[in-house]
């Protein structure tokens, strides 16, 4: 499946005249570095260990999709739906993820350096020794997320829901925990 992503012009002609030229991106293309995945059906895909550092992914669905070990470094997906996905030990530093969805999603051992979930929905997903540090976190709903032994120095959680959320130390946060942990 093909779909148009814009102009680009690529074409000059010998008197400097610029002709537009249409790209298009397919969703069956390869998983690779800058590959454009936006608004594809990915659904319960296996890229395990897939290089895809700066690959442009808004709305992509990848629910259920095993993405363990992937490299993801500056990825964007703004809107993708990454529900219960495998995403043990994939590095997603510095990438965009504004409102997506990734809960029940398994981010376990993950490097979350620097990357934004503003908005996104995290709710019971598994953070177990990621690093979070310098993450966006700003309104993400956290309920209920797993954040046992991760890191996060100068982490962002404005806002954040953690209600339900098991905390670094292991202890469950409180009902109404909002950009903190609150303790019972």
């Amino acid at each position: 499946m093909q779909r148009f992503v814009g102009l680009g012009f690529a074409v000059m002609l010998s008197a400097g005249v610029l002709l537009p030229v249409s790209a298009w991106a397919s969703c069956d293309d390869p998983p690779e570095a800058e590959v454009n995945w936006a608004g594809c059906d990915l659904k319960g895909a296996d890229h395990a260990g897939a290089i895809l550092h700066d690959a442009f992914m808004d709305g992509v669905d990848l629910a259920g999709a095993n993405l363990s070990g992937a490299e993801m470094q500056r990825a964007t997906l703004n809107n993708a739906n990454l529900a219960k996905a495998n995403l043990k030990g994939v590095n997603l530093l510095r990438a965009t993820l504004p409102m997506a969805d990734l809960s029940g999603a398994d981010l376990e051992g993950a490097n979350l350096e620097e990357a934004s979930f503003t908005g996104g929905n995290l709710n019971g997903a598994n953070l177990r020794q990621s690093n979070l540090n310098g993450a966006f976190l700003e309104q993400a709903d956290l309920k209920g997320a797993n954040l046992t032994g991760a890191s996060l120095d100068l982490t962002i959680l404005s806002g954040a829901d953690l209600s339900g959320a098991t905390w670094t130390d292991g202890t469950v946060c409180a009902a109404g925990s909002f950009g903190e942990c609150k303790k019972n």
